[in-house]
């Protein structure tokens, strides 16, 4: 029996996790589910000055997998470390990866490495006018993240992986990336491979986004361009995540907690579902995944029950409840 832990967060996620939840035990019961306390919301009820204590993440490592709401991280000097960071570093989550689909706008999978970067956090005041952050690239970073994306480029049949880096400025942070990815793509001659500046790629994923199929990059530029594939779909609502790791994978939605609409019973809940078909892909269930996933995107298109981002009235739970309707008819 798998075991799958789960974090509501903060925000939406008191409302679009437990829906999903519920979704899941439907589909494979045979699944135990462990609720797992993290986020804003967790540290205001303890007083803690941490969004994640040691025990959840030493929870969350016992589980095959994790499923995340989405968590609040307070802004600013001082300010503790974001539950999504701290899981990527302390499970060693390398690798996280986006695939942004929709009918007759795109079809890229965005593969970003996970746990250096900018986002490592070394940050420090020099003085009171200057601060600085240190951009951590190592060789065997990039090159683990480069054979994840090359592996399942192959695996999934894609045809090209597009090494997305600024090696013209950054010259010794991209320029590692980009050197150790070049190596990794020589040893997989069936893949064709190019490069591209990342500012170049943001336009050209506007202007073509057919011309991309695998993106391979680092912790921010993945993290920007995530975004804006989002929005060539038309809602960050309908995007999922995974982060894996060689013993551990957490998947997600991709978008905030979504506190202006809170409590409100109206928030999409199709990122964290196709988040968790990802999940189950990861844990064997494939077929329960392939329906969930096409089930969703049915719906999502359709407009049929969908909630008021997607241009309907539906609440989250009647969203959810047409998903799982549509599944369990495939």
């Amino acid at each position: 029996m798998a075991k799958v832990g789960y974090i509501e967060g903060d925000g939406i996620g008191h409302e679009i996790v437990p829906v999903t939840i519920e979704i899941l035990r439907e589909l494979v019961p045979q699944i135990e589910f462990i609720p797992i306390e993290a986020g804003l919301d967790y540290m205001k009820k303890t007083g803690k000055n941490v969004l994640i204590d040691d025990e959840a993440i030493e929870l969350a490592s016992s589980c095959d997998a994790l499923l995340k709401g989405p968590t609040a991280t307070p802004p600013g000097p001082g300010s503790p470390k974001s539950v999504v960071v701290t899981l990527r570093q302390e499970l060693d989550l390398y690798a996280n990866v986006r695939p942004f689909q929709y009918p007759e706008k795109i079809d890229v999978i965005l593969v970003r490495e996970n746990t250096e970067d900018l986002y490592k956090g070394i940050e420090y005041r020099v003085s009171l006018d200057v601060a600085i952050g240190m951009r951590v690239i190592t060789r065997e970073g990039s090159r683990r993240i480069a054979e994840y994306a090359y592996r399942m480029a192959s695996q999934m049949r894609r045809r090209k992986v597009t090494i997305v880096h600024k090696a013209t400025v950054m010259k010794e942070t991209c320029g590692l990336f980009r050197e150790t990815c070049l190596e990794v793509a020589s040893r997989h001659p069936s893949i064709e491979t190019d490069e591209m500046h990342v500012d170049t790629v943001a336009m050209n994923l506007i202007l073509d986004p057919k011309r991309f199929d695998v993106i391979l990059t680092t912790n921010m530029f993945g993290d920007i361009l995530s975004d804006l594939c989002a929005g060539i779909i038309g809602s960050i609502g309908l995007c999922p995540s995974a982060n894996i790791g060689d013993r551990h994978a957490m998947f997600e939605a991709i978008h905030g907690s979504a506190p202006d609409i809170a409590g409100e019973g109206i928030a999409n809940p199709a990122g964290i579902i196709l988040a968790a078909a990802l999940m189950l892909d990861h844990l064997g269930y494939t077929i329960q995944a392939r329906k969930l996933r096409e089930a969703t995107l049915n719906v999502v298109t359709k407009k049929t029950v969908v909630t008021p981002d997607l241009g309907g009235n539906a609440t989250t739970r009647q969203m959810a409840e047409e998903i799982l309707r549509k599944t369990l008819q495939e």
